[in-house]
């Protein structure tokens, strides 16, 4: 038997980093108004979960792509423009919780699930602290706002978003593969 990568990237992960991207997308927007109280342009987005699971399921790719082109569909609905570094920030925490993706037998298993969480909070610890630091020289955000402003509030957000809907994700998806018998 052929031994899968765990950077695997064909026509099954594309269309799965396709739907990853589409759902982050479209489910971002719908909650890009709500802006975080004290903070400088960032916005509750329970979808960040979206990719952060596409990770753990599909491999570090497609969650790096759903992050990362979820993220630009997203603002764009929203009108916001195009931000790169916020966008790679984003793949990025699709891409970490993809480092577990090869191994996983069930995805309801206890063991699984915390290695999941764990992976969530440095995936939204790294994946916010990158473009609010390239805020720095892009911006000319101060280091004080960069972190307090923007990278404390994104990754608050988004690890509460992760820890609560990446184990929902994994147990409901776990119950589909169960069922089609994969």
């Amino acid at each position: 038997m052929e031994k899968k990568s765990l950077w695997t990237f064909g026509t099954r992960e594309v269309v799965y980093a396709a739907i990853g991207a589409a759902l982050y997308g479209v489910f971002s927007w719908v909650t890009n108004f709500i802006a975080l109280p004290a903070a400088g342009n960032i916005t509750l987005r329970p979808a960040v979960a979206i990719p952060m699971f596409f990770g753990v399921a599909f491999g570090p790719v497609v969650g790096f792509i759903a992050g990362f082109l979820g993220n630009v569909l997203g603002d764009f609905l929203s009108g916001f423009g195009f931000w790169w570094s916020w966008d790679l920030g984003n793949g990025l925490m699709g891409l970490i919780p993809g480092l577990m993706a090869l191994g996983i037998t069930s995805y309801k298993e206890t063991a699984t699930i915390i290695k999941a969480e764990i992976l969530v909070v440095i995936a939204a610890a790294v994946g916010m602290i990158v473009p609010s630091l390239l805020e720095i020289p892009l911006s000319g955000l101060d280091i004080n706002t960069a972190v307090v402003g923007y990278w404390f509030p994104s990754f608050l957000s988004n690890t509460v978003n992760g820890l609560v809907l990446v184990p929902i994700l994994m147990v409901a998806y776990d119950a589909v593969v169960s069922r089609s018998g994969r």
